[in-house]
């Protein structure tokens, strides 16, 4: 291998913000359907754009939906958002041994920065690739394409890390190596079954990974 490029999805990878999700749909949904959803009930929600999942519950009022959605987001966002273990380290690492690297979400640009500005990670991407920025989310290979193409990156080269279906799917789908991480929401066995090329238990196992 000679991968000279890493893309990263964002929640649930590079920040955790699965506590921030979960209480942003119930907050919306219960708002609308009362007493309908339970915690359990929003994993399958975790990964998709926010349209999407919206427009499957209630087309009429998705966008509504979206809206109600990022405004407590927004405004929990600092409270609720913490860090994973070992993720800061690792991704200055790689930015100091010169590798490209890139982000790959279907979040909002003005949501991923303040992510990025929270944790202090904002200074190692060279490629940000939101869901303002193209017509198809992942798991299409649009995104992963386009971030390569800003980063003059090959497929073969690169490596796509997620903890989600559409992170993998993506990029399968764009001819990348993939690595799923281990600490989904979803679990292990979730990430296990999606077949990724690697499985990290760690951020820092990238560092073996990249150094074969």
């Amino acid at each position: 291998m000679n991968i000279d490029t890493v893309l990263f999805d964002l929640d649930g990878t590079l920040i955790n913000t699965n506590e921030l999700i979960i209480e942003s749909f119930l907050h919306t949904l219960n708002y609308y359907y009362p007493g309908k959803y339970q915690r359990e009930d929003i994993l399958p929600f975790i990964g998709p754009p926010l349209i999407d999942t919206f427009q499957r519950i209630n087309p009429e009022k998705a966008e509504e939906m979206v809206r109600r959605y990022r405004e407590f987001n927004h405004a929990q966002h600092d409270l609720l958002v913490k860090e994973y273990d070992h993720v800061h380290e690792t991704v200055r690492a790689l930015k100091e041994k010169e590798l490209k690297l890139g982000i790959v979400t279907t979040k909002i640009r003005d949501t991923v920065m303040m992510g990025l500005k929270l944790t202090e990670m904002d200074s190692f991407f060279d490629a940000i690739i939101t869901l303002d920025d193209v017509q198809h989310a992942k798991p299409h290979p649009e995104p992963v394409l386009s971030a390569l193409k800003l980063l003059g990156s090959e497929p073969s080269n690169a490596l796509m890390v997620g903890d989600n279906l559409h992170d993998i799917e993506a990029g399968k789908n764009a001819g990348t190596l993939t690595a799923g991480v281990a600490w989904s929401i979803k679990g292990r066995e979730y990430i296990e079954s999606l077949k990724p090329d690697f499985v990290l238990d760690k951020m820092s196992d990238l560092l073996n990974i990249v150094m074969e």
